[in-house]
Formats: C-alpha cells, structure tokens, sequence
C-alpha cells in the first residue's frame, strides 16, 4: 500500500543522512519516478525532504529537521517518554503524543522491542479516578491563553468559602500534590497569586491580551507559602494502629513514632485552615490532636457539631 511506502520512506529518511532514489526504488519494487512522487508527497505532508545533487547526494531531510539518534542513548530516550506519556495522563495533548512517535521512531529496528518494553517498565499515573474531563478541559483552555497571553476570568470560591469575580493574566500551570494550580497576575488583588483548579468556575477567555512581565520560575510562591512560619503550625498527631497504613501513606514511615499503645505519633507542620481541620477528620474516631490546644479544641467543637446535626 502506498501510505505503508510513504511511511517507510519518512523512517529510513530519519534514521539515515541519505538515501540513493535507486535505493529506494529497488527496496519497494517501484520504479524512480515512483520514489519522486512519494518524495512529493511527503513533502506536501509537512515533512522536509530535500534532493542533493552530485557525488555522494541523494535524497535526505532538511537539515536540522531530524534528530540524531547518536544523540541520546536508548535509557535516555525510555525516560524522555515515560516521562511525556506521565505528563498526558493528566495533561492530554497531541503534541505530545506526536513527540513519543516522533522519539520512538530514531530507535533503532533491532532495538525497537527492548524499548518498548523498557517504556512500560516505570508508569506514573497523574490523573484522577473516575475524571469527568472537566479538569482537562480547564487545562487546555488555560494552556491556550497562557500561550496567547491573553486574559482570564473566572468565578473563584477561595479556601474560606468566599466567592469572587477574578480577572488574572494567567503565566504557568502547576502540578504539586495532585492538585493543579495556575499562576497568574490578579488584577483584583494587583499581585501574582496562585488558583486551584478545582475551585474555579465559568472560566472564559478573554479578548484583552497582556504583555507577560520577566517573572522566574524559581520565583513561584507556592513552597514560601506552604513552609511560610507565620502560616504553618506544628501539628502533633496521634493515630490508633487501625489506621497505620493510612498514616504511612500520608507521612511515611519515616515521620512517625510508635508509642507504647502501639499507636503512631508524627510532629508535622501545617497551615490552619479550614482544609486542615478537614484532614484530621478524614480519619474519624482513630486520631488525636496532641497539641496545640487551640487545634484540639476546636476539631472538639466541628465534632459536637456534627453530633448535634445527626441528633436531630
């Protein structure tokens, strides 16, 4: 079949500098006109092939359009994919799944099994359980006007439960802790300020575009504001060993310190809000707030509430 021709044309051209049109010709039992339409063909897709003439020319593509596969070594090359095939799993694009078919194919054919193999050796899985797409679609609304510098607005519950209208210049999308987050210039609050996805909503473009200020990656808040004294508290936490596994998981191993009970302790910091004092009450009944008081208290209170709304 012709596609099947063309196909393998475009691979021999990026794993060879040159190749002879007789060469060619003989390898697919056509003719050299054949080979010269194909060449055509191929170059009407997108993809540069050019024709050098005299000793030692042939057919190859433009320079600087192909990777060399001497470039990068085959383990090189397996983390390279892994880590875009990690990225569209919560990130879908076409871009990079083109890139892995771009990567995959300077593999040499010998090795081509090995390489797949090696590639499905290490996944790691960002998306959500059961996505709705909703998150997805976010992201690629936002990449597109990050790209475009252009305006957003959005409807934004913040962690107080306070709704506002926000206007931002949106700079870069973040992955932390599954949870994405943009980074953007807040025309309301005249600073850069972090969104959770999550609480965004009737999030819209806008037609104003905005010039993008010099602003370094390094410069990103989210690590000050986490760690930040005057916003964190050390939480000391006490867990019934019914939910060691849990407690494992959250804080590992390594934080935590088994009491003569058998129950696990674990000193951490934290910023108090109201997400934290729904964390502590993810576990129900199988944890303690050992200090601060205050904390305990009030995690005491949200838990008469409780009790007195399921009395009624």
């Amino acid at each position: 079949m012709k596609i099947d021709r063309l196909l393998s044309i475009v691979i021999l051209l990026i794993n060879r500098k040159m190749v002879q049109a007789k060469d060619l010709a003989d390898r697919f039992e056509v003719s050299v006109r054949t080979i010269y339409r194909d060449i055509d063909t191929i170059n009407q897709a997108g993809i540069p092939v050019v024709t050098y003439q005299g000793a030692g020319g042939g057919i190859g593509l433009a320079e600087g359009y192909r990777l060399d596969r001497n470039l990068l070594t085959n383990d090189e090359l397996v983390a390279i994919v892994t880590a875009l095939q990690s990225i569209s799993s919560t990130h879908p694009s076409s871009d990079n799944e083109l890139l892995v078919e771009k990567l995959s194919s300077i593999v040499p054919p010998a090795d081509s099994a090995q390489f797949q193999l090696k590639t499905q050796q290490f996944i790691v899985d960002f998306s959500n359980w059961g996505s709705n797409g909703v998150q997805e679609q976010k992201l690629m609304v936002l990449k597109d006007a990050i790209e475009q510098q252009q305006a957003v607005t959005f409807t934004y519950c913040n962690a107080g439960g306070k709704v506002s209208c926000r206007t931002v210049e949106p700079y870069t999308l973040v992955l932390k802790h599954k949870r994405w987050y943009l980074y953007a210039y807040c025309t309301l609050r005249a600073q850069f300020r972090l969104f959770k996805l999550f609480r965004m909503k009737d999030l819209l473009v806008e037609d104003k575009f905005f010039v993008r200020q010099e602003v370094s990656i390094h410069d990103l808040p989210w690590e000050q504001e986490w760690h930040a004294p005057e916003r964190t508290e050390r939480i000391v936490l006490r867990f019934d060993p019914e939910v060691r596994h849990l407690a494992e998981e959250w804080f590992g191993v390594e934080d935590l310190q088994e009491d003569e009970a058998g129950a696990l302790v674990t000193s951490v910091p934290f910023p108090v809000d109201n997400w934290l004092y729904g964390f502590i009450l993810s576990f129900g009944q199988h944890v303690e707030v050992l200090e601060p008081l205050h904390i305990r208290n009030q995690i005491e209170q949200i838990a008469s509430r409780i009790v007195e709304k399921y009395k009624k």
